[in-house]
């Protein structure tokens, strides 16, 4: 072979040398490109099986946004997903407003109203906006209102840190039925682990009420007569309270009036057993109501369900000390009261003063019927069962032959220990509660035996009771049930 054909076989073989190489480079590539396609598949297969499990497309879930797009969020990005968020100069997402960011301080000393109401303003134009009040802070805040109706929908009050109530008379001026409240909003959450209170023990302990006519004018120790609730909702539809504490109300803690779509859950109210009105969550006017996993101890009824309340659910609660979960007083000042569709199932009430309960004042008008109190377990409790026709508050009260109705009332696996007397029903002369029943009924004393009480009470025993309910009377009242 002469010096021309070697030169050529070299040639040759650098040149397949060299396009080998280009192929195994190509490989690589697509088996890289493969390599990402197969890490992202899972991510969409969970998606998938949490939407068939219920868990995907939940407004607020953790799961919401699991196949959003993972692309760098850099300004210059061309792929960045459409509805990734850009982050504000604080580090929070555009839609997170912090109240430290609006000049609150959260030292515990320092008003923070303004800055509250300043945050509030900028989250209240934004959609599923979120308002937050971190963790480590203390905030004083006098009253204050978070309204709407211009408000975007689907707010979050995000609290994580401690709001407490001022202690001086003049925050107070002559009075306010309430410290904190949200009005008039569609789609409204406060949730979180933080804390609200009303530091309600300068209400309670026998100071001097405030007189406006008080020659003297002094203020130093004197709290108004007028007592705020500490967080109320008016007025609003779809409203959520979760994780949150409210403690040491000076009167009721918790009020909804005029919600509807209502949703407690994994709430704790605490106050002490001698706090005088310290209703633990209070409804009005409200309906498609849902309380459940939550503890509530105070100085008045754990739940008072009032008038224009319907499609109530209460369930999982721990109630005590307080005076239980009652309806009413209804019909005071001759007015008209309607209840209707509630369900209590799975209490447990400890020390309190009645367990399930309803009372309505008489000369009133209107009705309280569809009612099921279930699974009801009592420890130390004066008065399991209670109807009281014949409430007062007071040390007058004229008798009347109106009064609100009381019908289709079912008390069912209600058993525990009793203090004073394990039934009581006291129903008008002029208009007897009916369709009263009970079942499985075993409530034992602490100490003495005492009876069933029953005045005009017709209904059913439809198993045997501990002790024997031997005083209802069996079948219907001849009086007719006007419906609201």
């Amino acid at each position: 072979m002469n010096c021309f054909e070697n030169y050529s076989l070299v040639i040759l073989n650098i040149v397949l040398f060299l396009w080998s190489s280009r192929i195994e480079t190509c490989h690589a590539r697509e088996g890289n490109l493969w390599s990402l396609k197969s890490i992202s598949a899972p991510a969409n297969s969970v998606l998938d099986v949490e939407k068939e499990k219920g868990y995907g497309g939940t407004a607020g879930s953790s799961h919401q946004h699991a196949g959003r797009s993972t692309m760098s969020k850099f300004t210059g990005n061309k792929d960045m997903g459409v509805d990734d968020t850009m982050s504000t100069p604080q580090g929070g997402s555009s839609k997170s407003f912090n109240v430290l960011d609006f000049g609150a301080k959260g030292d515990g000393n320092t008003d923070d109203s303004q800055a509250f109401e300043a945050t509030w303003a900028a989250a209240c134009k934004v959609e599923a906006s979120t308002m937050i009040v971190p963790s480590g802070s203390v905030f004083l805040l006098h009253y204050i209102s978070f309204s709407g109706p211009d408000c975007a929908a689907d707010i979050v009050f995000q609290l994580d840190g401690k709001i407490i109530a001022p202690t001086s008379p003049g925050a107070w001026k002559s009075g306010l039925l309430q410290w904190i409240e949200f009005t008039k909003l569609n789609g409204i959450t406060i949730q979180g682990k933080g804390v609200i209170d009303g530091q309600g023990s300068v209400w309670w302990n026998n100071l001097p009420t405030y007189n406006p006519e008080d020659s003297e004018g002094i203020m130093s120790a004197k709290m108004p007569g007028t007592k705020p609730t500490v967080l109320r909702f008016y007025g609003s539809t779809r409203v959520i309270v979760t994780g949150i504490t409210i403690q040491n109300s000076p009167q009721t803690h918790l009020k909804f009036d005029d919600c509807t779509t209502v949703q407690v859950s994994d709430f704790k109210a605490a106050s002490p057993e001698n706090s005088p009105n310290t209703d633990g969550i209070h409804l009005q006017n409200s309906q498609d109501v849902l309380i459940y996993s939550s503890d509530l101890a105070c100085g008045d009824d754990c739940v008072s369900i009032q008038t224009g309340c319907s499609k109530v659910y209460i369930h999982n609660v721990n109630c005590g000390p307080g005076h239980g979960i009652s309806i009413g007083g209804l019909g005071k000042g001759n007015s008209k009261a309607c209840v209707s569709n509630v369900t209590v199932r799975d209490v447990a009430m400890l020390n309190t003063l009645t367990g399930v309960r309803i009372k309505t004042w008489q000369g009133g008008s209107g009705s309280v019927q569809g009612v099921t109190f279930s699974n009801i377990q009592v420890s130390g409790v004066k008065t399991p069962i209670m109807i009281d026709q014949f409430y007062c508050d007071g040390s007058k009260c004229q008798n009347e032959s109106s009064a609100v109705a009381v019908s289709d009332i079912n008390y069912i696996n209600i058993k525990g220990t009793y203090t004073s007397n394990p039934v009581h029903l006291a129903c008008s002369d002029g208009l007897p509660c009916t369709g009263i029943s009970f079942s499985a009924i075993e409530l034992k004393p602490v100490q003495e035996d005492s009876q069933p009480f029953c005045w005009n009470t017709y209904g059913e025993l439809r198993s045997s009771t501990v002790p024997p309910i031997n005083c209802l009377k069996m079948g219907k009242s001849s009086k007719t049930v006007v419906d609201c």
